[in-house]
């Protein structure tokens, strides 16, 4: 039966055919939902969390055979390379991507990776890829003895680097990369950012003040729509509307934006802190709006609001229909929109993702 045939169908059918589906499987499958999931769908999920933390979570599922994974595509990339080779990976709308994880093509990260070799000693530039990339950069990092990267960890990963190396790579996220350098007490001036199109007049694709040699991290300039939107007057305005308040945002954010913050923090990192909080306190978090709006009623008895309101519309594709409908193909030994990553990409790339297990 076609995807079309469900998008009629009301939340409450929806909802009762979805746990009949899962009833149906039983213990053959976990469905994963990632924190920036809408509420009914997060509502059938076997297990909550970001990215790394569901992917290692299924790999663990030993009667789970189907894994239905509810988050943008690179996500169930990851939980299929870490997945068992007997589990299967499914994901409900293969459209749902990741425009930041689309601003590193794997051939322009080559070119890259060549040019950068013109001007330093590549093997003492190791690369560091951000968690949020397509399989076949992760494969790139195992194949160039480089490692994987979370929100939560990128820290540890950076030493892991330059344990290794004396020059980081990192990709896709600027931001992230930008705010982990400026944790760790590495100088603005040891950061350039990679342009892969600079303009005529430029010698180099190598733009800022650390241009050769004395650069430690080289930054790609990608970024993420949903943490971009945060501004410094955001955070003027949380402060001003309410006073003694903590606020707390995502990494993937602008410098500017964390540095104004009381805490930055990954997905996992922000749910802990607001569990941590007194009650009764005021909490403005930046970051996306599904997880902020279930914090806020999972929460009660604290205030929480969010630093201003930004969605994530490749997260809002998956719906009822088509978990539904991904569901009961399964029960009918039928399957749609399964996860397949080639083995000369998962095995290089599970060997990067592996690095991070063993390493951090």
């Amino acid at each position: 039966m076609l995807l079309e045939s469900y998008q009629g169908l009301k939340n409450d059918e929806l909802k009762g055919r979805i746990s009949a589906a899962k009833a149906n499987l039983g213990k053959r499958l976990a469905i994963l939902g990632h924190h920036y999931q809408r509420e009914e769908v997060i509502e059938f999920a076997d297990f909550r969390g970001d990215s790394f933390g569901l992917s290692k979570i299924a790999s663990k599922q030993k009667d789970a055979e189907f894994i239905v994974f509810c988050g943008v595509q690179f996500m169930a990339q990851a939980a299929r390379i870490l997945a068992r080779p007997e589990q299967r990976v499914f994901h409900p709308d293969l459209t749902s991507g990741c425009p930041m994880a689309d601003m590193a093509e794997i051939e322009d990260v080559e070119d890259a990776w060549a040019e950068l070799g013109k001007v330093c000693d590549i093997k003492k530039v190791i690369p560091v890829a951000y968690m949020n990339t397509d399989a076949e950069l992760k494969a790139f990092c195992g194949k160039n003895s480089g490692i994987i990267c979370t929100s939560s960890n990128a820290p540890k990963a950076f030493d892991w680097a330059f344990a290794r190396g004396e020059k980081i790579f990192f990709f896709p996220d600027e931001h992230l990369g930008r705010n982990t350098a400026r944790r760790m007490g590495i100088r603005h001036e040891q950061l350039i950012v990679w342009n892969s199109k600079p303009p005529s007049p430029s010698p180099s694709p190598l733009e800022g003040e650390g241009r050769g040699e004395g650069a430690r991290v080289i930054l790609w300039p990608g970024f993420c729509h949903v943490h971009t939107h945060f501004t410094i007057e955001h955070v003027h305005a949380a402060r001003k509307a309410y006073p003694g308040c903590k606020i707390i945002v995502h990494p993937e954010c602008k410098a500017e934006v964390v540095m104004a913050s009381d805490e930055a923090a990954s997905t996992e990192g922000i749910c802990k802190f607001v569990k941590a909080q007194a009650s009764g306190s005021i909490v403005v978090i930046g970051t996306e709006i599904n997880l902020v709006m279930r914090l806020m009623h999972e929460n009660p008895d604290e205030i929480i609001v969010p630093l201003a309101r930004s969605l994530c519309p490749n997260m809002f594709k998956i719906s009822l229909n088509d978990l539904c409908w991904t569901l009961e193909q399964l029960v009918k030994g039928e399957t749609v929109n399964e996860i397949i990553v080639p083995d000369e990409i998962a095995v290089p790339a599970r060997i990067a993702l592996e690095r991070m297990l063993l390493a951090i």
